[in-house]
């Protein structure tokens, strides 16, 4: 004997996705842009500097004096050394007047005037050190600036951005099904 069977057969619902995507697409203009510097004030004020050189009293050890200075020295010089020879004379006339008293004063005389006083002598170094006197005064720049701003004058743009939406279509493409079958 043969038991009846069943028999199902089954078939699953199957759906089907069509999609379109989306587009977007975005442009940005270029802002017009127009930038001006002026120029900064500058005022510059500049005082030279001084340099003064004193070399008189160099020129004067190297007996390269001034006329004038050189006749006013020399003047005074004679001066002395006349004074110098009336006293050496007048020295020398009361020697001879004390001749009665026994000294013998032209021998005395005649030793000093054969044999001078050595001259001193003595290095120094002509002109002397520092002799040249030099002053300086040093200039000076005064500095005036005033800056000025930029001028910048901007114009903006939108973007530009164009949207198409994307689609999604759905639908069924195979519906479900069962069927049952009773075998004998």
């Amino acid at each position: 004997m043969r038991i009846p069977q069943i028999q199902m057969e089954s078939q699953q619902a199957r759906i089907a996705i069509q999609t379109v995507p989306g587009r977007q697409s975005i442009q940005q203009p270029q802002a017009d842009l127009q930038i001006e510097q002026p120029q900064a004030d500058l005022k510059m004020r500049t005082t030279p500097g001084k340099l003064t050189i004193d070399q008189s009293q160099a020129w004067e050890e190297m007996n390269l004096k001034s006329t004038f200075k050189a006749i006013k020295e020399n003047a005074v010089k004679g001066s002395q050394k006349v004074m110098e020879g009336i006293a050496r004379v007048a020295q020398e006339g009361n020697e001879m007047i004390e001749i009665q008293n026994g000294q013998n004063a032209y021998v005395e005389q005649a030793k000093r005037q054969a044999n001078p006083p050595m001259p001193e002598v003595n290095i120094t170094w002509v002109p002397s050190p520092f002799a040249v006197k030099t002053h300086y005064q040093p200039g000076g720049v005064d500095i005036q600036f005033q800056p000025r701003k930029p001028r910048i004058d901007a114009t903006i743009r939108k973007p530009i951005m164009n949207y198409s939406p994307g689609d999604v279509q759905i639908q069924l493409a195979q519906r479900n099904h069962l069927k049952i079958d009773l075998v004998k």
